[in-house]
């Protein structure tokens, strides 16, 4: 099955710092739904980091072409995320040190607390913005029809004193 796909766009950020360890800290701002003619604009073949970045501003950068795609394999990553408080938008990004700006570029764009999850696990720097209310309806379909809540199970208890007692009888039968 093909993944639905929404393409964003990054605003990237940085924050100066006054620290005699970092000058300045990179940060994704803020991800927005692309006008409706940027798919023309991003290539399935761009290399991770490179992107357009253009300027808005002194300290903030728009990264366009950005897709977030949904697979039905990471529904019940999606359906965490939206039922939390807190929805997110998690921006895998890296550090380039080839001159342009900004130094900090975005790679991934997921919706899957999952998906996130393995990549903090790999070592990736993974950081959430809140979550458009476009997006989150975008998903919600997509969810409805895809993420199916695993059977509970029961759960057999590890009891000890159960046990003895259980055997105590057996013994008492025979």
């Amino acid at each position: 099955m093909q993944p639905l796909i929404q393409t964003v766009d990054v605003i990237m950020e940085r924050i100066p710092l006054q620290s005699r360890w970092a000058s300045e800290r990179w940060q994704p701002r803020a991800v927005e739904v692309a006008a409706p003619d940027a798919r023309l604009v991003c290539h399935a073949n761009t290399i991770p980091g490179q992107n357009v970045c253009v300027g808005d501003g002194e300290n903030r950068w728009r990264c366009r072409g950005f897709d977030i795609e949904l697979h039905p394999t990471e529904a019940e990553g999606y359906f965490l995320n939206i039922t939390a408080p807190d929805p997110r938008i998690f921006v895998m990004y890296r550090m380039f040190d080839d001159g342009a700006m900004p130094v900090a570029r975005p790679v991934i764009v997921t919706v899957s607390y999952n998906q996130a999850g393995r990549y903090m696990d790999g070592g990736e720097q993974v950081d959430g913005v809140p979550m458009v209310p476009a997006i989150a309806d975008w998903m919600r379909p997509f969810i409805a029809l895809h993420y199916k809540p695993e059977p509970r199970r029961k759960v057999k208890r590890n009891d000890p004193v159960a046990d003895e007692v259980a055997a105590r009888e057996r013994d008492r039968r025979s």
